[in-house]
């Protein structure tokens, strides 16, 4: 393990910049008890970016993220910036920032800590003990695909046009993360796709299989039409251990996924690259909640989904898995003892503010280290 990393953090708009403070907190105590280093460097990207340097992401912004070990991002987007042009909206940034790096791979867990159970739309005993693990392939399909557009054929009539394309190798790439993810935990993986009405479901089965057979064939392989999934999470969540899919099922899969926890303000996320000369994966992680432009600046928000995107940087960029372990644990410590953000359904007596609840945190780490 090095003992100096160069963090990016971007904290974006609405609730991002209130939320990435206390992750700054935490990456600063997690590097003093570790004894490592964090470099960490602050930039904008997504509205506070065009405010800025007049576009959602600045090629200097890119450069320094290029040459970070990891980078951290808070949220974008909010009202203020929603009549730009289509080529300058703050999620313009975030969809860049991606494909630049080549993050082709996003991790979504699904996590239901046992003090977040009550606060489920299912019934406790099943999602007690859920732990789900989805990886969506983020840089291909049908939100990069060409040709794409909207043809005003006259008189009126106009045609959107989106392309759902894959290749062998996009296929592969993704999916090898997912038998590597598997092997570490419960070592199975399910395959979604719609390879009854889509050719790109097809490739997509067929590759997935291509690289269970010849290079994870001890992980158990399954495959389930994307639909079938999506009412399989609500009928039976924890029959799935890991879930590899495209980039569209992925990220209406994980979306659904994620509310079986209780909470958006509880989810975290980690986009990863390619393995770089160095044994260094380019990466990005982030909460899934958005920027929450309503509550920004009251000091209400919840910065757990952004403090455990730390914790899976810990653990997928530096391998440090004892302290991500440790912020995980401290994030549940403090859960069951009732404190609670706005957000989260509990006792009202316990709420916290977005500083004290990185307050509480922060001191569990401290006191479990």
């Amino acid at each position: 393990m090095s003992n100096s990393y160069k963090l990016l953090v971007l904290p974006g708009d609405g609730i991002g910049p209130e939320v990435m403070k206390e992750v700054i907190k935490v990456a600063k105590s997690i590097g003093e008890l570790s004894k490592v280093k964090f470099e960490i460097e602050e930039d904008d990207i997504g509205g506070s970016a065009y405010d800025r340097y007049g576009t959602p992401l600045s090629d200097e912004t890119l450069e320094k993220a290029k040459n970070s070990h990891a980078v951290l991002l808070g949220a974008v987007g909010g009202e203020k910036w929603d009549n730009l042009d289509f080529s300058l909206k703050p999620e313009q940034g975030l969809l860049r920032i991606r494909k630049e790096l080549d993050l082709f791979a996003n991790l979504r867990p699904a996590l239901c800590f046992e003090s977040m159970v009550d606060a489920s739309s299912l019934k406790p005993d099943l999602v007690s003990g859920l732990d789900i693990l989805i990886v969506r392939e983020l840089t291909g399909g049908i939100y990069f695909g060409e040709p794409r557009g909207i043809e005003d054929k006259g008189n009126g009539n106009r045609v959107g046009i989106n392309t759902q394309s894959y290749s062998t190798e996009e296929v592969r790439r993704v999916a090898r993360i997912a038998f590597e993810l598997a092997s570490k935990r419960g070592n199975r993986v399910t395959s979604c796709e719609k390879s009854n009405v889509m050719e790109s479901g097809i490739l997509w089965r067929e590759e997935v299989s291509h690289v269970h057979e010849n290079e994870y064939s001890n992980v158990e392989l399954s495959h389930m039409y994307a639909d079938n999934c999506a009412m399989q999470l609500v009928r039976n969540p924890k029959q799935f251990d890991v879930i590899v899919t495209d980039n569209l099922f992925g990220d209406i899969l994980s979306d659904e996924a994620a509310m079986l926890t209780g909470s958006l303000g509880m989810l975290p996320s980690a986009s990863l690259g390619a393995v770089d000369s160095n044994n260094f994966r380019k990466s990005l992680y982030e909460p899934v909640h958005g920027s929450a432009p309503d509550i920004a600046g009251k000091g209400i928000a919840n910065p757990i989904a952004s403090i455990l995107s730390f914790a899976m940087c810990l653990k997928y960029s530096f391998n440090m898995y004892k302290e991500s372990d440790l912020i995980n644990k401290a994030v549940n410590n403090v859960l069951a003892s009732g404190f609670k953000t706005a957000d989260l359904i509990g006792d009202d007596n316990k709420n916290l503010s977005t500083v004290e609840m990185g307050g509480q945190i922060l001191n569990q780490i401290k006191e479990d280290f």
